[in-house]
């Protein structure tokens, strides 16, 4: 019998580095009434209008999308007064991350972000091939002299979550303006995934983007339009690299469904301004019921919030606890942060329930 030679072909450098993502847990053994706020995802779902364009679109799920997503980009530029071929849509704002470092990173380069940034900054760019690049926050804020300091000639990107995940913290436009003129070998990744929670006029970095040449903005469906489970995001920023970002994305990325639900999800404006107007009445409800319970948080800009506790074996009993009432929160050790839960903002019903939860744990301490 003929033995079968080993394989050969090795994974590009960086690939075998990355940690398999973890998501937030979803269920628990035993339990039927498992309370889920580990994901930020909006408590209310999608919109009404979302849900009908999905449906009906379901009905042709036999014809390819278009390749050109001018009707969802339409609607994006209309609602948010932005140039529609200044737009790419991607598979959540995920795939926008990975375009962004396949494009312009690469070996002998480096990304740059902070210390508590989103986890895909790492993984894209190792992925790429790049050296990913931590600068230190200052208290759990983007610090941005520390983020200059960090760059080099080689640095080729910069990310920056505002609001960031998993902290809920953010700062000023004028602030990320001064760090893109100190990196013009660079592109300033603005992930603004959670602006919608901001408030209504807060435009997430797209004036940058439209006025700076090196300043890129990316936004997601996920969050306070509910369509997580759909995955589009977008991005917005000069021609150039949008036009450089569209030659390696895939013709097909977006189905007809995710393409329908969003151009319906992001026209329903009344269902966003509820869902933000819920979710700040409930975050700053439960950040101060949390604080009446000894556990402080951050001022939030989205639509979770970074419980602390005194250590990590306090965090780590407390998530137990609330495990053993149904409650899925997230640890966010993977984040320099095993000291704390993320805490998503739920309905008021939920916000009530982890609130009584935690007061219990603490109580008993």
């Amino acid at each position: 019998m003929t033995q079968t030679p080993p394989l050969q072909v090795t994974p590009q450098p960086g690939i075998m580095e990355i940690a398999l993502y973890e998501a937030g847990s979803a269920t628990l053994s035993g339990r039927s009434d498992v309370l889920k706020l580990s994901s930020n995802e909006n408590p209310f779902g999608p919109s009404e209008k979302a849900r009908e364009a999905v449906a009906h679109a379901a009905q042709a799920m036999h014809r390819y999308p278009p390749t050109d997503h001018a009707r969802l980009r339409a609607a994006i530029g209309e609602v948010h007064g932005l140039d529609p071929d200044r737009i790419i849509c991607g598979v959540g704002s995920d795939e926008i991350i990975h375009f962004l470092c396949q494009s312009y990173a690469g070996p002998g380069t480096e990304v740059l972000f902070t210390e508590h940034g989103f986890s895909m900054y790492r993984i894209s760019a190792l992925a790429a091939g790049a050296t990913p690049v931590e600068a230190p926050e200052r208290e759990r804020t983007t610090d941005i002299d520390a983020l200059i300091a960090a760059a080099t000639p080689e640095t080729r990107l910069v990310f920056v979550a505002n609001p960031n995940n998993p902290t809920g913290t953010m700062i000023g436009t004028a602030e990320l303006e001064r760090l893109a003129l100190a990196v013009p070998q660079a592109i300033l990744v603005i992930d603004a995934a959670y602006a919608e929670y901001v408030g209504a006029d807060f435009d997430g970095g797209a004036e940058l983007a439209t006025r700076l040449p090196n300043v890129v903005m990316t936004r997601t469906f996920s969050k306070i339009y509910g369509l997580g489970g759909l995955r589009v995001g977008w991005g917005y920023g000069p021609r150039p690299i949008i036009d450089v970002l569209n030659r390696i994305r895939g013709p097909f990325n977006l189905s007809n469904l995710a393409l329908e639900g969003a151009e319906a999800a992001v026209r329903d404006r009344a269902h966003v301004d509820h869902a933000r107007a819920e979710n700040a009445r409930m975050r700053d409800w439960l950040a101060g019921a949390l604080a009446r319970h000894g556990v402080p948080s951050d001022p939030s800009h989205a639509n979770f919030i970074l419980a602390r506790f005194a250590d990590e074996a306090t965090a780590t009993a407390c998530d137990a606890a609330l495990r053993e009432d149904g409650i899925i929160v997230r640890r966010v050790g993977g984040y320099g942060l095993p000291q704390c839960l993320r805490i998503t903002v739920g309905d008021e019903a939920a916000c009530r329930r982890v609130a009584e939860a935690i007061g219990r744990f603490t109580a008993a301490r």
